[in-house]
């Protein structure tokens, strides 16, 4: 039987709506959360087959099953005040069609993407909404056909690229994501942010998509962590070139990160290979080496990744009895 969450358990934040386009790991993870505080002020953006599969099956999230409102972006019924980005780099054009007819100038889009590019193309299409920075940290969900799991739903960190003084957009957008109970933290230089973050995909996702290592393994094989260490550092020397701070200081600290994340635990892009899906690696390692091209900065790590990862992909994707599958 469905169950439906009337908002109980939390203290409403007067906000209109809240709605998530993108329902994979990330996503049915915070969705759970958002739902349970807004209730029905709260949905998720899905059409087609995306849409029929959640509204029957609903959506499983360690071992239990919730029913979001899921709104078509045909049969639009309401805006969003807050709309979560949560799709793959490679579905950002498909979504931002998606999304067209619920933004308007009074929307706050805060991205959860991969990558250093999303925030740029979500303001490019959306002059009129409020777009944030934004990254979640430490989560651990892994997506499997019986749903998703997950230990430890990590940190969003979001807000404006600068914010010494946060924005009232900042300020509203905190207040509902503290509301449902999820942990969120603004820095200064969101800029800063979304590299380092980007630097650490670059360096667990791409190697853990080879090695087939898991969050424990990490750290438990020497070899695995200096390969993803030597991508990282190619990571700052760009930074370098465009005045962003990072340092190897960065890269020491995510060794922490690791300790709090299940040591069965698997990145994004190994979870798609092993699902044999169509993976990031052309914002990852694929901008790193337009960036060292532009710059004229060598990227060798980067590029054996590149090419070992495009030919891994290959080697599931070109086959005829494989069909790629993608986040709701």
């Amino acid at each position: 039987m469905k169950k439906k969450s009337k908002g109980f358990g939390c203290e409403l934040v007067k906000i209109r709506n809240v709605a998530v386009i993108g329902m994979g790991a990330i996503g049915s993870v915070y969705g759970k959360f958002l739902y349970e505080c807004y209730g029905d002020n709260f949905f998720v953006i899905a059409d087609g087959t995306r849409r029929q599969s959640m509204e029957i099956k609903g959506i499983r999230l360690n071992g239990e099953t919730y029913y979001p409102n899921i709104i078509s972006p045909d049969e639009v019924k309401k805006r969003a005040q807050l709309l979560l980005v949560c799709v793959k780099n490679y579905q950002l054009d498909q979504a931002i069609q998606d999304m067209k007819n619920f933004v308007n100038s009074s929307t706050m889009i805060l991205p959860l993407l991969n990558g250093v590019t999303a925030t740029h193309r979500l303001q490019e299409a959306f002059p009129q909404a409020h777009v944030f920075y934004g990254v979640a940290i430490g989560i651990d969900a892994v997506r499997s056909k019986q749903g998703v799991m997950y230990s430890n739903c990590g940190s969003i960190q979001f807000g404006d690229e600068k914010n010494k003084l946060e924005s009232q957009a900042v300020v509203t957008a905190k207040r509902v994501l503290l509301n449902s109970g999820l942990s969120v933290q603004v820095f200064d230089d969101m800029k800063r942010v979304l590299w380092r973050k980007w630097m650490l995909n670059i360096g667990f996702n791409q190697v853990s998509a080879l090695s087939r290592a898991t969050y424990g393994r990490m750290l438990s094989v020497p070899e695995v962590w200096m390969t993803m260490e030597a991508a990282m550092k190619e990571v700052l020397a760009i930074a370098r070139k465009m005045q962003i701070e990072l340092d190897e200081q960065d890269i020491k600290d995510f060794k922490s990160i690791l300790h709090t994340m299940s040591e069965q635990g698997k990145t994004s892009m190994l979870q798609d290979v092993e699902g044999s899906r169509k993976t990031e690696v052309e914002y990852f390692s694929g901008t790193i080496l337009a960036y060292g091209k532009r710059f004229q900065v060598p990227v060798p790590v980067n590029t054996t990744l590149y090419q070992l990862i495009k030919g891994l992909e290959a080697s599931y994707l070109l086959q005829p009895d494989i069909l790629e599958t993608t986040d709701v």
